[in-house]
C-alpha cells in the first residue's frame, strides 16, 4: 500500500539530468532547436548559443565521446515527456490476481455466493485464484477439489479461461482464471445478445419443421380417408343391394296338388 504523501519523508526525487552550468565537460557535441548537428564545441560557446536563443543547453547523451547536448526549452520538454508517460500508462492494461478460498464440503448456497464473488472480479478483468482447502483426512479425497473447480469454471465459461489447471499443493488444490477475450474487450454482452438471438432462432427453426411435420402427417391422414371413402361407399351399396333382393330359398313352393278348401 503506498505511504499517503503528508506522511512520506522520503525526499523528493531529484532530476538528475545536466542542463546549462550543470555540464561539466569541457566540450560537446551541439544539436540546435531545429535538430541539425552544429558540431563539436567547447561548452561555453554552446552555452551562450542556448542563452542567446533563450533556450536552455541539456545533455541527452552522457555516454558518448564528446557528451550529445541539445538546444531546447527544458520546461516544454519535461511536460511533453509527462504527458506521453501518462498516455501510455492509460492504455497499459493493470490485472490484479485475486483470491478466493473453498472447501471440498461447501454448501450450496456458499458456493454460489463465492462464484458471485468469482464473477465479479472476473466482469473487472482480474485474474482470479481458486483455492480448496482440504483439512484432515480431506486430503485423501482430491477428485472433490477437482470437482468443485471444475464444475466452477463450466459454470463461468462465458466470462473466464481457465490459466492454470487444478494442481495439488500440499493440502491445498489451486486454479488460476484469467478473464475471457469477450470481457477484455468489453463484448460481452454483445456477444450473449447474439447467443440469444441464435438460440430463439433455434427454437424458432423447430417450432417450425415440427409444424410443416404435423402439417405433412394431417394431409396424408387426409388423403388416406379420402381414398378410403369410395370403397366403403361401394361396400355399403353393395350391402344394400343384397339385402334388396328376395332370397328363392326362403320362398315357400306352391303345390300343384294342394285341394280346394270345401
Amino acid at each position: 500500500m503506498p505511504v499517503p504523501r503528508r506522511f512520506d519523508r522520503r525526499p523528493p526525487e531529484r532530476d538528475t539530468t545536466r542542463i546549462n552550468e550543470r555540464i561539466r565537460v569541457p566540450e560537446v557535441r551541439l544539436i540546435d532547436e531545429t535538430g541539425s548537428q552544429v558540431g563539436v564545441m567547447r561548452t561555453d560557446e554552446a552555452l551562450r548559443y542556448a542563452q542567446s536563443r533563450d533556450l536552455d543547453l541539456v545533455e541527452v547523451a552522457a555516454d558518448a565521446r564528446p557528451p550529445v547536448c541539445r538546444v531546447l526549452d527544458y520546461s516544454k520538454y519535461k511536460y511533453e515527456q509527462a504527458q506521453k508517460q501518462k498516455a501510455a500508462k492509460k492504455h497499459q492494461t493493470q490485472i490484479t490476481i485475486r483470491e478466493i478460498k473453498f472447501r471440498p464440503k461447501i454448501a450450496e448456497h456458499d458456493y454460489s455466493t463465492k462464484k458471485g464473488h468469482v464473477e465479479r472480479f472476473l466482469r473487472h478483468k482480474d485474474k482470479v485464484k481458486i483455492t480448496i482447502m482440504f483439512r484432515g483426512r480431506e486430503v485423501t479425497h482430491p477428485e472433490r477439489g477437482v470437482m468443485i473447480l471444475d464444475r466452477l469454471a463450466e459454470d463461468l465459461k462465458e466470462l473466464c479461461v481457465v490459466e492454470q489447471r487444478p494442481i495439488q499443493d500440499g493440502r491445498n488444490m489451486t486454479m488460476l482464471l484469467g478473464p475471457s477475450k469477450a470481457v477484455l474487450a468489453g463484448t460481452l454482452e454483445e456477444d450473449q445478445a447474439r447467443a440469444a438471438e441464435a438460440a430463439a432462432a433455434q427454437v424458432e427453426a423447430e417450432a417450425a419443421a415440427d409444424a410443416a411435420v404435423a402439417e405433412r402427417d394431417e394431409a396424408a391422414a387426409a388423403e388416406q380417408a379420402a381414398d378410403a371413402a369410395p370403397a366403403a361407399d361401394e361396400v355399403a351399396s353393395e350391402d344394400a343391394a343384397a339385402s334388396d333382393e328376395p332370397a328363392a330359398s326362403d320362398e315357400p313352393a306352391a303345390s300343384d296338388d294342394a285341394a280346394p278348401a270345401s
